[in-house]
């Protein structure tokens, strides 16, 4: 119980003061005048006065509300590092056994997770969620169990209470890290790209080391080793093997007695681009489908063109002497000799042997095919012929045989099995509203796969791999029909390109890959085949810990699986003798970037509550009670702050001057000035 005495005022206290101002003005009126009966006048008006104040005498019911006291428990993956997790756990058990034994006083623990994606440690969001959930004037103390390493700072809340900060870990604790500080997103396939890295110790180093060990790998390929100053940027040229993504692994092998290793792997996903690609294109005898290859290739900025046609074929008599030709001798030593390496991709349209090209040239273009280059034939009517150059050494890497048949027939191109798993057919648009070609060269295939057929479902499409290179045959001169919309014409534009791109050897085109597409912590793991099963998916997780996961048919030659990776981290896929990585966050997550805890981070907040950082290496803290504004830490203790807060169950009020009794009073003052001052 406690009483107090209140004003309860009837009139707004404005007006009460003018009333006031009026009764001293008369009172001050009457004493200059000599009235003997201004000190009753006086005595009237402060009752009058006095009333209109409602003086009260308050008596408050009050209950005593406990100290609420906020630890928070750092449980992020930086916790996890060496006997931290045991060291947390046992000085929070004893902080809670001891704030229970004191006497009005209540715990309230909060436990702080990783953040969501890679966003590392939350802990002042957490903070502030829980004091916003609590009477402030309730709380008498933060108690902080952390390595110190918190990622938002920045939303630090306004500190009611002293807050200490207890640090885990260890004096000894060192680890050393793998920093990629510049990597490009895309670069150009066979053109060198400038990688920095730097490796960085941290901590309690041992022994100063000058250089550490650099293993890298691309796709998880082979590892090579290299030598590289530690605490000092070297910046590292890499040529991409290949187009498409590229998954670049460097790694930092394990230090004795380092921390973690979590952040001695860096990963880099690179998109190889091609500068331009490079197409030699050889015409036979002129038709209506070479300018539309022509016309194609030149429409696409990011072609070079080379267009070897024969305007004047040796055979051609005409009578025209060769000094008045304005014709330019063409440099085919130089391109099917000295420089057909420098090509991607030639393309035979319509060619046959005439006597230009010598049977060495063509037997270096088989060359050039088996040590990775591409050719693409688009056969007619000459590929039946005795002059085909299937019967020269290019044939030796041609996937089909003529057998001298040409057929003059109107048909429609049609996808075969095959072709609808393969991603150079598959998926394109409309087959059953595709425009009719009109002629076919009958082939037998030797070797590939038949992606399209013709008439009776000759083959009209093949594809084949020979040694490193690529080759396409297309037995018909009649694509161009439908580049020129003829009956609806048909996706001529789209097949030639997946055409190059396939020859190009384009992750995206391969018939039997594997790979995977990461969305957050969730990846899409899809398998490519040209056959009708596949094994299951084996998942290797950052942690060394594996998984097989079977995957479900989605279409033709296509398996699909869903995945949500369980951390942030290098994940390695393998189904068979297929195997791609791919990274769900970064390789080292922000909680490892720094790991050797600290309490600079946290000091800016915690200095202005008079609060202390303490080891928890050095011993469990005591626990003391300071006031408010006193130093609340220092060597070996820590400090509460008590708030005697209290909520009020119950009020009385009793007014100590009743209206009618003030009333009487100012009337009798009243009434004997004025008898005092008639008797005079």
């Amino acid at each position: 119980m406690t009483g107090s005495v209140i004003f309860d005022p009837l009139i707004p206290w404005p007006l009460i003061a003018a009333l006031a101002a009026l009764a001293l003005a008369g009172v001050a009126l009457a004493l200059w005048r000599g009235l003997s009966g201004w000190a009753l006048r006086a005595l009237a008006a402060l009752a009058l006065l006095g009333a209109l104040a409602g003086p009260v005498y308050r008596v408050e019911d009050r209950k005593p509300l406990s100290d609420i006291v906020v630890m928070v428990e750092d449980d992020s993956a930086s916790q996890t590092l060496s006997d931290r997790p045991d060291q947390m756990d046992q000085a929070a058990e004893a902080l809670a056994a001891e704030i229970a034994a004191r006497p009005n006083t209540e715990l309230r623990r909060v436990t702080v997770p990783d953040g969501e994606g890679d966003a590392g440690t939350q802990l002042m969001t957490a903070l502030s969620e829980a004091l916003a959930e609590e009477p402030r004037a309730r709380i008498a103390g933060i108690i902080a169990l952390s390595d110190g390493r918190v990622h938002d700072i920045d939303r630090a809340p306004p500190l009611p209470a002293p807050m200490h900060l207890l640090l885990t870990g260890r004096e000894t604790d060192w680890d050393r890290r793998l920093i990629v500080t510049n990597a490009p997103a895309f670069a150009i396939i066979g053109e060198p790209v400038t990688l920095t890295l730097r490796v960085e110790d941290s901590g309690a180093v041992p022994q100063t080391a000058e250089t550490a060990p650099l293993e890298i790998s691309v796709d998880g390929g082979e590892v090579q080793r290299f030598e590289m100053p530690v605490g000092r940027d070297i910046d590292l040229p890499l040529t991409l093997p290949h187009g498409g993504r590229n998954v670049i692994q460097f790694t930092v092998p394990e230090a004795q007695g380092e921390i973690t290793t979590r952040n001695n792997t860096a990963l880099v996903q690179i998109n190889g681009v091609r500068d331009r690609l490079r197409v030699l294109l050889v015409s036979g005898q002129p038709h209506a489908g070479g300018r539309t290859w022509r016309n194609l290739l030149k429409s696409d900025s990011s072609v070079d063109l080379v267009h070897f046609t024969i305007l004047r074929p040796p055979d051609k008599q005409d009578g025209v002497p060769v000094d008045e030709l304005s014709l330019i001798a063409f440099p085919t030593r130089e391109l099917f000799l000295e420089k057909i390496d420098d090509f991607d991709l030639i393309i035979f349209d319509r060619y046959k042997r005439r006597g230009i090209l010598p049977a060495s040239y063509l037997a270096n273009v088989a060359d050039y095919v088996r040590k990775g280059g591409a050719v693409l034939v688009a056969a007619g009517a000459d590929f039946a012929s005795a002059d085909s150059i299937w019967r020269s050494p290019l044939g030796a890497v041609l996937p089909a045989e003529p057998s001298a048949r040409v057929i003059e027939q109107r048909y429609r191109p049609a996808l075969t099995d095959p072709g609808h798993r393969h991603p150079v057919t598959a998926g394109l648009q409309g087959e059953e509203t595709w425009g009719p070609w009109l002629r076919q060269i009958e082939v037998e295939p030797t070797s590939g796969d038949v992606l399209m057929q013709g008439i009776e479902d000759r083959p009209l499409l093949i594809l084949d791999r020979v040694g490193e290179g690529r080759v396409a045959l297309l037995a018909s001169d009649q694509a161009w029909l439908w580049n020129r919309g003829y009956e609806g014409g048909g996706p001529q534009l789209d097949l030639l390109r997946r055409l190059a791109h396939w020859m190009m050897k384009e992750p995206e085109l391969e018939e039997e890959t594997l790979w995977a597409e990461a969305t957050g912590q969730r990846m899409r793991i899809v398998r490519r085949t040209l056959g009708d099963e596949v094994g299951a998916v084996t998942v290797t997780r950052p942690d060394g810990d594996t998984l097989d996961l079977p995957l479900d048919r989605v279409a033709p030659g296509r398996f699909e699986a869903r995945y949500d990776g369980p951390e942030i981290g290098l994940y390695r896929l393998k189904e068979g003798e297929h195997e791609t990585v791919i990274g769900l966050g970064p390789a080292a997550p922000r909680e490892f970037e720094q790991t050797i805890a600290t309490g600079d981070i946290m000091e800016p907040v915690i200095a202005p509550t008079r609060g202390g950082i303490l080891a928890l290496e050095d011993g469990l803290p005591r626990i003391r009670e300071v006031r408010a504004g006193r130093p609340a830490a220092g060597r070996g203790w820590i400090g509460l702050t008590p708030r005697d807060a209290y909520e009020t169950r119950d009020v009385t009020q009793t007014p100590l001057l009743p209206a009618w009794a003030m009333l009487l009073l100012a009337a009798g003052l009243i009434t004997a000035g004025w008898l005092r001052e008639g008797r005079r």
